[in-house]
């Protein structure tokens, strides 16, 4: 006799949809996967390229960088309870605004999404460059990817598993580092001492300083919105996905904080690293308080976890995003196909990496473009986000929670926009010429009559019409 089917079924079925991804992550899982993908140990490779940008408040940076995602994640969860579906911003926007701007949000998402797996591998290749010097950079970018794409064609309850793993071992690091930083401080070893300047030094603070800081730090926020791809796979209900985007977003931010704050302290008086020195001053700084052999610890965590869990993360979220844009018959169909063992979007997730593979080969050396790029694509998106708060909530349900349905999502906006405006001139022609394309391939398709969304009735609406955080 078949089993019946379970509330999350019956709901994913009143979108139009039939449970085809395997339902098995917890909440803890999700909320481990938004840590994985957005990196406890992050500041450690851009630390003195952020340091150069603030003046030594790296911190600072990173408390005004929750303030400004913390926002976004507040419209996530609203939109992630209301469609509780994969795709994300594309699903959300496409459903609470109208389908064609749900595509125009899900083609410039994808811009981050398909950049993401490539700036890591090309982080991951420059650690290691550092620790085997005749290895050329190019080799780790594959050797990376093939054991990424193994990891996610196995299926989602090994990629859990793989997370759990790479997120204690991240742990264990920050602890050692936490230790020897302390010990520093307390002995005074290189001048080390308490202080407060690295969260505010009122000499050198200034709104513009702040904002092209933020402008780097915000990619380290980046990658909870991808909590929001699993939906589909999550067993914890429509709250799990955004419970776990709030909650990671302020789990990091305490690690982002507290260990650029006692790196700082290490560092008394000083404002800036020379520019050779910028790209490896956080793993000088372990060097300095303890020896060489832990330098070159730090440094293949770094790798590794930048390499395998964070692109194992990034990888899956990209392929879940494709699937859901192609099901929908917004990209080519043959991408929706799930393997019927393994319960994973098997073609999306090879394309993924055969994208992934030309991207990184090709920007080998280049991590400033490719940041900048990447944050171009996830910060438009999230405008079109705040905008669906605010059309589905505020508008059309007429929603009397004014503060997450009117103020935060306003509020949010301002702040993303405000980065984005101020954007690298490279990252805003790039990213506009992705634009353009999208526009064609929305023209296309609407040319020939291909629906956005599958049928979605006002019943399904309903469901949703009391889901607020």
């Amino acid at each position: 006799m078949p089993e019946a089917p379970d509330d999350q079924t019956q709901e994913l079925a009143g979108f139009g949809y039939k449970q085809e991804l395997s339902r098995r992550l917890s909440t803890i899982d999700l909320l481990i996967y938004g840590l994985i993908f957005m990196v406890p140990i992050a500041p450690w490779a851009i630390f003195g390229t952020v340091f150069n940008e603030a003046k030594g408040m790296v911190p600072l940076v990173y408390i005004i960088g929750l303030v400004a995602m913390i926002f976004t994640a507040l419209s996530y969860a609203q939109m992630s309870r209301a469609f509780p579906i994969a795709g994300s911003v594309y699903s959300y926007v496409g459903r609470g605004l109208h389908p064609k701007l749900g595509f125009i949000a899900g083609w410039t998402i994808l811009l981050d999404y398909l950049l993401v797996p490539t700036l890591l591998y090309v982080f991951a290749a420059e650690s290691m460059s550092g620790i085997f010097t005749g290895v050329p950079k190019w080799v780790w970018v594959i050797i990376f990817l093939l054991i990424n794409t193994a990891i996610n064609y196995i299926g989602i309850s090994f990629t859990a598993l793989v997370n759990r793993l790479f997120l204690a071992a991240e742990v264990i690091f920050i602890i050692i580092f936490v230790i020897m930083a302390i010990t520093a401080i307390a002995r005074g070893i290189g001048g080390a001492t308490f202080t407060t300047t690295p969260l505010f030094n009122p000499q050198y603070f200034s709104a513009p300083l702040v904002a092209t800081a933020l402008s780097i730090a915000v990619l380290s926020f980046l990658g909870f919105d991808g909590i929001a791809t699993l939906a589909e796979e999550s067993k914890g209900g429509h709250k799990s996905a955004g419970t776990a985007m709030i909650g990671g977003l302020v789990i990091v931010a305490i690690f982002f904080i507290s260990q650029t704050w006692l790196a700082g302290m290490l560092v008394p008086g000083k404002t800036s690293f020379p520019e050779d020195q910028a790209g490896n001053a956080f793993f000088d700084i372990v060097a300095s308080v303890s020896s060489h052999a832990w330098q070159v610890a730090f440094l293949a965590m770094n790798a590794l976890a930048v390499g395998i869990a964070n692109a194992v993360a990034a990888q899956s979220a990209t392929s879940r995003l494709l699937f859901s844009m192609s099901r929908d018959g917004q990209l080519p169909r043959f991408l929706a196909h799930i393997n019927a063992r393994n319960k994973v979007p098997e073609r999306a997730i090879l394309l993924v990496a055969a994208i992934t593979l030309v991207l990184g080969l090709f920007f080998v050396g280049q991590l400033g473009l490719i940041s900048s790029l990447v944050n171009f694509g996830a910060l438009t998106a999230f405008l079109l986000l705040h905008v669906a708060v605010i059309g589905y909530f505020g508008v059309r349900r007429r929603s009397r929670n004014i503060l997450l349905h009117w103020v935060a999502p306003i509020i949010g906006f301002a702040i993303i926009g405000f980065v984005l405006w101020n954007a690298e001139p490279a990252a805003k022609i790039g990213g506009i010429a992705w634009l353009i394309i999208g526009i064609g391939v929305l023209i296309y398709y609407t040319r020939r009559g291909i629906g956005i969304l599958p049928e979605h009735r006002a019943d399904s609406d309903e469901l949703t019409a009391d889901r607020q955080v």
